[in-house]
């Protein structure tokens, strides 16, 4: 298995990786992450992996909407040219760790770290199954897409137009088996898991695995009004390792005493499913990994899509959401001019429960809770023959 880079590609693997240890316990799984990545230290704690092992891999950067402007950047070029040798050299790492560990199946999940390791597949005639999770196939797994078994994807393989048809799965997006439908019950053992009032509305503000200055500060402008009028309202706010000491300053800031004892800001959380199901609504990204597990719990969610990452793969995603009436999209360049919009979309959701209720409701009937399952047993189907 390989993947990096964020949270939504390696927390599917570890959702993956349970799953077949429980079709196939004699399985043996190795991990192949990215040296520096962070994330990839979940995945390699993870009690599902029997191995690890770390390779240099380049990131190619480039930003939605930047076109040839981004060719005047000269510390992005610079890193560029650097994390091309990276590249060179993973790849050479990744023929020696392939020729050792000796794998019948390879799964890409995303991430620059998948290109040498599924070159190297290639190479050494390995069947490897990239799979994406966003409405737009990343960079990663075009690149070494020629050589793929299967292409898994998450939603229907005709939309998926750069791989052919006949080798393309739609498996939806593994995600962890704590990420189940939220009932009242198990909403109140959430609460009081981590010593909220059964009775409050809870609001969670996401920015991912590495949080987002937008999101952060359209929070901090909503929230001291409507704190201020709402005495049950408490804030669980997951805003990044490198943003929590300023959005706690600037909560400091703008709440009195009594506001901010009913504010949470913390760097991220290994148990976000206990918070969004303990919360009425979340403000999340459109990253493909937290809309599934969103879904699958059946909260009400207000989207602010990333415009700037490579492809849109956000904006594509919100927008498929939007017209199935599944979210709230707010537009990030439209928030920042205007956070009023953001104050007026949670008075509608935490006011009315109906619309709360039917909109999460909504969410839920687009999740595929099988796709772990369904993508363990596809890595299976290919070793077998």
């Amino acid at each position: 298995m390989t993947g990096g880079g964020s949270g939504g590609h390696v927390t599917p693997l570890i959702a993956v990786a349970a799953e077949l240890k429980k079709l196939d316990p004699s399985i043996s799984i190795v991990f192949a992450g990215q040296r520096g990545d962070r994330f990839g230290t979940i995945v390699a704690d993870s009690p599902y992996v029997d191995a690890s092992h770390r390779i240099f891999a380049g990131k190619f950067r480039r930003y939605h909407g930047e076109g040839w402007r981004q060719l005047l950047d000269i510390r992005t070029m610079l890193l560029n040219l650097r994390d091309l040798f990276y590249f060179l050299f993973g790849i050479v790492q990744s023929l020696a760790l392939l020729r050792r560990v000796r794998p019948d199946v390879v799964f890409v999940k995303g991430g620059f770290v998948g290109v040498p390791i599924g070159l190297a597949a290639a190479f050494w005639r390995v069947p490897d199954i990239p799979h994406d999770s966003d409405a737009v196939p990343g960079l990663a797994n075009r690149i070494i897409a020629r050589w793929a078994k299967k292409h898994a994807v998450a939603l229907p393989a005709a939309l998926y137009k750069s791989y052919p048809r006949e080798k393309t799965v739609t498996t939806g997006v593994p995600i962890a088996a704590e990420y189940q439908h939220v009932t009242a019950k198990l909403q109140t053992a959430y609460r009081d898991q981590i010593g909220l009032p059964k009775d409050a509305k809870i609001l969670l503000v996401t920015g991912g695995g590495l949080g987002s200055k937008v999101v952060n500060d359209a929070a901090v402008s909503a929230l001291p009004v409507l704190l201020a009028k709402r005495k049950k309202l408490y804030v669980l706010h997951t805003a990044g390792q490198s943003h929590t000491a300023a959005v706690q300053a600037q909560y400091g800031a703008l709440l009195d005493a009594e506001m901010l004892a009913r504010v949470q800001v913390l760097p991220f959380s290994p148990e976000l499913h206990v918070l969004s199901g303990a919360a009425d609504v979340v403000i999340a990204r459109a990253g493909a990994t937290n809309v599934a597990e969103l879904a699958a719990q059946g909260v009400a969610t207000i989207v602010v899509p990333s415009p700037f990452l490579a492809g849109g793969h956000q904006l594509r995603n919100a927008e498929s959401l939007a017209a199935q009436q599944a979210v709230i999209v707010l537009d990030e360049r439209r928030l920042q001019e205007d956070p009023e919009l953001l104050t007026a979309a949670l008075t509608t959701l935490l006011d009315d429960d109906k619309e709360r209720r039917a909109l999460g409701e909504r969410f839920h009937r687009l999740a595929n809770p099988a796709a772990a399952h369904d993508l363990a047993v596809l890595l299976l189907e290919v070793v077998k023959h």
